[in-house]
């Protein structure tokens, strides 16, 4: 057991989960990672095996019925819940926002039957701020996304994927602050909230369609891609690495007082598909004419700074752990070093 105690992981085998385990173990944590099954873990531990003796994993198969966590929470000091269906493809609400929702609270309800456990972070996302919005606007913590609900009872299963998406990361975030309101647990509570999360995945990925939806824009660009089609065409290209999330999550279990019934906006840059181009191009001209030239330096600030029409302000998290977001041009190359090997 390391020195600092054990911290539940759920949905561990996730993208931003397993940089968030590394990220814990690396801090001096033990972690208990749960995972749908078992199965799944091979390529976890095997990427973090000198951690062997403070890594394990357990088996919930539905996180959504009650009393899915309690065996896992035994002995924890602290819960990290990631577990949560993300896709942009979803078409019927009704089970994602049953296990977003159900998922969180079952994992609450667990934790308050652990006398252990001091902290709880949630892993929600930018989306549960987002408003839409006409004129220029900076969103901040105290911003919350209102409409996804209610096109979601609207429209029912018309309702776009993207906007279930959404509405499941605002009803999960809601339900986790009602459940603080209604049953005031002894553990502290955050929210972090990231932008799209790019960077180098834990586990190196097989093929192309192993790399996380939201980590795509750069894999892509550097395969050649057209750049009106790289990552998700039309979608906002609000980003932050995912070893700040992983870092923003572990700062939340170990600084209770700054942090504790918070939320954090994990975003540091705007980096459209010409951006990624740019960098890549320079960085790798023996694939000048593999990866689209487009019209360099165009669409984005050189400093990668967020466009007026719609900023993240993710500068709260910034001033909360003392520590700057890892430059975007690190970000690119450390991801195209880690997936490179699928395309090359």
């Amino acid at each position: 057991m390391a020195h600092k105690g054990l911290v539940l992981v759920t949905g561990a085998n996730g993208y931003i989960a397993a940089s968030t385990v590394e990220a814990f173990l690396k801090a001096g944590y033990s972690v208990r990672g749960t995972v749908r099954k078992l199965s799944s873990t091979d390529k976890i531990k095997e990427a973090l095996s000198e951690y062997a003796d403070q890594l394990e994993f357990a088996e919930v198969p539905d996180i959504t019925v009650p009393g899915a966590f309690d065996e896992a929470v035994k002995g924890v000091d602290a819960v990290a819940h990631l577990a949560s269906p993300v896709s942009f493809d979803f078409t019927d609400p009704e089970p994602v926002l049953k296990s977003a929702i159900n998922g969180t609270v079952r994992a609450l309800e667990s934790a308050q039957k652990e006398p252990k456990i001091k902290n709880f972070v949630l892993m929600s996302s930018i989306v549960a701020v987002l408003q839409q919005r006409e004129e220029d606007y900076t969103y901040t913590e105290k911003d919350w996304n209102t409409f996804a609900e209610d096109v979601v009872a609207k429209e029912g299963k018309a309702t776009p994927g993207p906007i279930i998406y959404f509405a499941s990361k605002v009803a999960a975030e809601k339900a986790m602050w009602k459940f603080r309101d209604e049953h005031k647990p002894t553990f502290t509570l955050t929210s972090i909230n990231p932008a799209f999360v790019a960077g180098p995945p834990l586990v190196t990925p097989g093929s192309a369609d192993e790399i996380s939806m939201s980590n795509r824009l750069i894999p892509d660009v550097f395969a050649g891609k057209p750049l009106d089609q790289a990552g998700i065409p039309g979608a906002y290209n609000g980003y932050v690495d995912i070893r700040d999330v992983a870092r923003l999550v572990v700062f939340g279990v170990e600084h209770p007082e700054k942090a504790n019934k918070e939320r954090f906006i994990a975003a540091s840059y705007y980096a459209p598909a010409q951006a990624v181009a740019d960098i890549l191009r320079e960085e790798f001209p023996e694939r000048a004419e593999i990866i689209e030239k487009g019209t360099p330096g165009e669409g984005y600030f050189s400093d990668y700074r967020y466009l007026p029409k719609m900023v993240y302000d993710g500068t709260k998290a910034v001033r909360a752990t003392g520590q700057d977001y890892i430059p975007w041009r690190q970000t690119v190359l450390d991801t195209v070093e880690k997936v490179k090997a699928v395309f090359v």
